[in-house]
């Protein structure tokens, strides 16, 4: 089946990256010059639309829309045998908001995790509003999808993976006192509802962000960003 990508940044990087482009739609008053450039240097199939036409596709175009194949994911046990002993994954459990998720594949690719993990119902999926926000990261971290977190994060645990899921609760400590050393998979929770009770009780550690404001909580794909990065700087500590 095919999909759709938008907007002038996230088609010029598939271009460049040379992944397949099925056919590109730009504006017929006003084409992007640079894009179609390129378009015709990799020899990419060209389609003019009027306004109207253009209208019919969602999210912010910019006069750029390209057609491709469907989003790529992948089943847990095909990712596993290829994987580090210092491999790190991220665990989504029911995540809603495609601008989360695009913005936590970004973040991913930024601190070379190995990959995500979504379930295949009840949470937002790969589409086209993930693939912009992602700025390309959609093609560049892999996105398992599974049937059953928590059996899922069993089976990690025999691949010796420790689970730390992100919650504010009273058995949380906070995130910056830990080591993240080997197998490590962070689990995110929802926007609204967190971690689910039964994927929370097969975390292994259940850590916090420290909030000294009035605000309670921070946006999913910014918890995750500081998780992320702190496994990075442990991992790869700054050095003049």
């Amino acid at each position: 089946m095919a999909q759709f990508i938008y907007g002038k940044n996230v088609v010029r990087q598939r271009i460049q990256s040379h992944k397949k482009i099925h056919t590109l739609y730009l504006s017929q008053s006003h084409p992007a010059k640079d894009i179609e450039e390129l378009a015709k240097l990799n020899h990419i199939p060209l389609k003019y639309l009027n306004e109207k036409e253009l209208s019919k596709f969602e999210g912010l175009h910019q006069g750029v829309v390209a057609e491709i194949d469907d989003y790529k994911t992948y089943g847990l046990e095909e990712v596993l045998h290829q994987l580090t002993e210092n491999a790190t994954l991220i665990i989504l459990d029911g995540l809603e908001d495609p601008h989360n998720l695009g913005a936590i594949l970004r973040t991913a690719d930024a601190t070379g995790v190995d990959a995500i993990i979504i379930p295949k119902h009840g949470s937002v999926s790969l589409n086209a509003t993930v693939a912009k926000v992602s700025t390309g990261a959609i093609d560049t971290v892999k996105t398992i999808t599974v049937t059953n977190l928590s059996q899922t994060i069993e089976t990690l645990k025999e691949h010796h993976f420790w689970i730390y899921g992100s919650e504010y609760t009273d058995q949380a400590v906070d995130y910056r006192s830990l080591k993240y050393s080997g197998r490590v998979a962070l689990v995110i929770g929802s926007e609204g509802k967190g971690i689910s009770r039964l994927v929370l009780k097969n975390c292994d550690q259940i850590v916090k962000v420290p909030m000294l404001g009035s605000v309670s909580s921070l946006n999913a794909s910014v918890t995750a960003a500081l998780l992320m990065y702190e496994i990075l700087n442990q991992r790869f500590p700054f050095q003049k």
